[in-house]
């Protein structure tokens, strides 16, 4: 059972959706267009978090625009960076349709900004990449069936989670075994203490200001 647990702190680690910044590969140019346009990020098929021998799945995940400047490509000059990446603040994602493989435990999550902000941050090279950021206790995962435990992802500091970004239409940002920390707390059967897990997902990043344009990663 500690098992399907520490697989739980990956789900956790997906809100990641996550949903983190990405890491500069080098002091390149990046430009993020359309500058001042809306975006969504959308999960296409699952989310994965694997932990040891167990697997996690959400099927549904978003961070979408309301009001304000999340989820939007900052505005001229802000948008170009000359010597590395460029960001964007976005609103927490959503998941839904989450299962894990074991039998009797259930699992729901909540992405949160309480201790910061989440943002998308993107940066021109070959491949381009992409990434979001989880502020600290940036998404909160418990289970509740056999076992009822609390996992909080990132939980001392902002966690980067990245991945490769590919331009379209639309544009994409698949991310593949980012690790992200995460503790667990909760009574018997929880595996309490700090834990670890991966996250793997694919985001399709429409522009949602004019669906004709895409958002795309330049020098």
């Amino acid at each position: 059972m500690s098992k399907l647990l520490v697989s739980a702190t990956g789900l956790a680690a997906a809100a990641a959706l996550t949903l983190g910044a990405t890491g500069p590969q080098a002091a390149a140019s990046t430009t993020l267009h359309p500058a001042g346009h809306s975006f969504s990020a959308q999960l296409i098929g699952k989310a994965t978090f694997v932990a040891g021998s167990t697997t996690m799945t959400c099927t549904v995940s978003a961070s979408v625009p309301t009001t304000g400047a999340n989820n939007q490509v900052p505005a001229a000059p802000a948008n170009h960076n000359a010597a590395g990446p460029v960001s964007a603040p976005v609103n927490p994602p959503s998941f839904s349709g989450c299962t894990t493989s074991i039998v009797g435990v259930s699992v729901t999550v909540t992405a949160n900004s309480t201790n910061g902000a989440w943002t998308l941050t993107t940066q021109n090279g070959a491949p381009a990449t992409g990434g979001f950021t989880i502020p600290k206790g940036g998404v909160v995962l418990k289970t509740s069936g056999f076992a009822s435990c609390t996992i909080t992802a990132s939980p001392t500091g902002p966690t980067a989670v990245n991945g490769t970004w590919t331009n379209g239409a639309p544009s994409t940002l698949a991310i593949s075994g980012a690790p992200v920390p995460a503790t667990v707390t909760g009574g018997f059967l929880c595996p309490t203490g700090n834990q670890s897990a991966t996250f793997s997902a694919t985001y399709r990043i429409s522009d949602t200001t004019d669906p004709a344009q895409s958002v795309t990663v330049t020098g």
